[in-house]
C-alpha cells in the first residue's frame, strides 16, 4: 500500500511558466480589461468548440444568465432544468424572471437529465431547456433535440464540466442553441473566475454581447483604437465583463485542454479497473461510451455505507473527496419557494455520491492510494 503522499487533492492546478509568463504580458501592455487577449480568446475557443461565436464573460452563471435572456426567458415563462447540478443552474432563470421547472436523470447509471422527464413536463409556458452536461458526460443530445425541436424551444447547454468532451464526435457546447461554459479554479480550463457563452445564431450572439457590458454599442478598446469614437446604450445590460488577466490564462489553459483531458481518462481507467471489483462502490456512466473529459470521478456507494464517516476515514489519511451535488430542490431556499419535490433518482443518488480527486497530474500511484483507503474502510 502506499502511504508517502501528504495529500491527495480533490483538484490541483495544472499550472507552470507560462501562465506566470501570459499574466506578465498583460500587466507589461498596461490594458486589463477586454482587450486583445480576450479577443484571441474568444476566436480560439470558438474554433475549439466548432462555433460562430464565442463571447467571454466573468463566470459561468453570468453566462447561464445571458443565455437565459437571450433565449426569451422572462416573468411567467417555464425552463426546465436538472436538480443534480450547482445551485447556478437554476438561480440564472430566477434572475431573469423565469420559472423552474426541475427534472430528474436518467437512472443510477447515467446522471444526466432524463429526456423522457423532460418531454413530460413542457407546457405551453416552457421558453428554454437547460441540460448539464454532469462530471462531462454527455447528456442524451439526441433525444433531447428532438423534443426541443418538435416543441420549438431553445436547448442551453451547462458546459461548466465539459471543455473538450464531446457527444457523437461533436464537441458538447455546439450541440444546443447557446452553450455555457466555466473557468472557476477547480475547472479543467481553470482561471479563478470566467466564463464563456457560445452559439451559432447570429441574434443571440448580438443581444448576448450587447448584455455583457452595459448594453453598449461600443466598448472602451474600440474607442481606443479609433474604431468609435461614442456609444449608445440600447438595452438593460450588466458589468460581465471579462478581464485581461483571466482571459490570457484561459488562453493557455485552452492550449493545455486536450492533453489534460487525456491524462483525466486514464487516471479514470486506472481507477475504473480497481474499483469495479469493490462490490459496494460503484461508477456511474460505465456501460456508455461518449466521449468525457472526467471534470470530476464520482462513485456511488452501497446505503450500508456512512459517507460522513468515510469522508472523515479520508480525510484523515490525506485525501479530499466531495459530494456532486446536493439537490438544489432541498435548499432551503428553493423549498420555501416553490415548495416540495420528488425526483427519486436525484435524491437517492445525492445521498449515496461520493466524489474520489480528480486533477491533471495525478499518479496511479495516488489512484491507488485512495483505492485501498477506500478498501480499507470498508474493511
Amino acid at each position: 500500500m502506499i502511504s508517502n503522499f501528504s495529500t491527495v487533492p480533490l483538484f490541483d492546478l495544472n499550472y507552470d511558466e507560462e501562465e506566470e509568463k501570459a499574466v506578465l504580458n498583460v500587466l507589461a501592455g498596461k490594458w486589463l480589461t477586454m482587450g486583445q487577449e480576450t479577443e484571441l480568446l474568444e476566436h480560439e475557443f470558438a474554433a475549439f468548440c466548432g462555433v460562430k461565436h464565442a463571447i467571454a464573460v466573468s463566470s459561468c452563471t453570468t453566462a447561464l444568465h445571458l443565455a437565459c435572456l437571450a433565449s426569451g426567458v422572462k416573468n411567467n415563462t417555464e425552463v426546465i432544468c436538472p436538480s443534480l447540478s450547482f445551485v447556478a443552474t437554476a438561480n440564472c432563470i430566477l434572475y431573469a424572471g423565469g420559472k423552474v421547472v426541475f427534472a430528474d436523470v436518467n437512472s443510477s447509471d447515467d446522471w444526466t437529465i432524463s429526456p423522457e422527464d423532460i418531454a413530460g413536463k413542457i407546457t405551453s409556458q416552457t421558453k428554454a431547456i437547460i441540460v448539464m452536461h454532469y462530471g462531462g458526460f454527455s447528456c442524451r443530445m439526441d433525444k433531447i433535440k428532438k423534443i426541443a425541436q418538435t416543441n420549438k424551444i431553445p436547448i442551453i447547454e451547462d458546459a461548466a464540466h465539459a471543455p473538450g468532451a464531446a457527444y457523437q464526435e461533436k464537441k458538447l457546447g455546439a450541440i444546443g442553441d447557446i452553450s455555457c461554459f466555466s473557468f472557476f479554479s477547480n475547472k479543467n480550463i481553470s482561471t479563478g473566475e470566467g466564463g464563456m457563452v457560445c452559439t451559432d445564431n447570429d441574434e443571440y450572439a448580438s443581444r448576448i454581447r450587447s448584455m455583457r457590458s452595459h448594453g453598449m454599442t461600443s466598448v472602451t478598446l474600440d474607442r481606443h483604437l479609433g474604431r468609435a469614437f461614442s456609444y449608445d446604450v440600447t438595452t438593460l445590460g450588466y458589468n460581465y465583463r471579462i478581464d485581461e488577466i483571466h482571459a490570457a490564462l484561459a488562453r493557455v489553459q485552452l492550449k493545455k485542454l486536450s492533453a489534460g483531458n487525456d491524462h483525466r481518462r486514464n487516471a479514470a481507467e486506472h481507477y475504473k479497473k480497481r474499483l469495479i471489483k469493490i462490490d459496494k462502490i460503484k461508477v456511474p456512466f460505465l456501460k456508455d461510451s461518449f466521449e468525457a473529459n472526467y471534470h470530476i470521478f464520482p462513485t456511488l456507494l452501497n446505503e450500508t455505507i456512512d459517507r460522513q464517516a468515510l469522508m472523515t476515514f479520508l480525510r484523515e489519511r490525506g485525501i479530499q473527496t466531495s459530494i456532486h451535488f446536493p439537490p438544489i430542490h432541498q435548499f432551503s431556499y428553493y423549498r420555501n419557494l416553490m415548495g416540495d419535490h420528488s425526483l427519486p433518482l436525484t435524491e437517492s443518488i445525492a445521498r449515496h455520491e461520493l466524489t474520489l480527486p480528480m486533477f491533471v497530474g495525478i499518479t496511479d500511484d495516488q489512484v491507488d492510494y485512495v483505492v485501498d483507503q477506500l478498501i480499507a474502510f470498508l474493511n
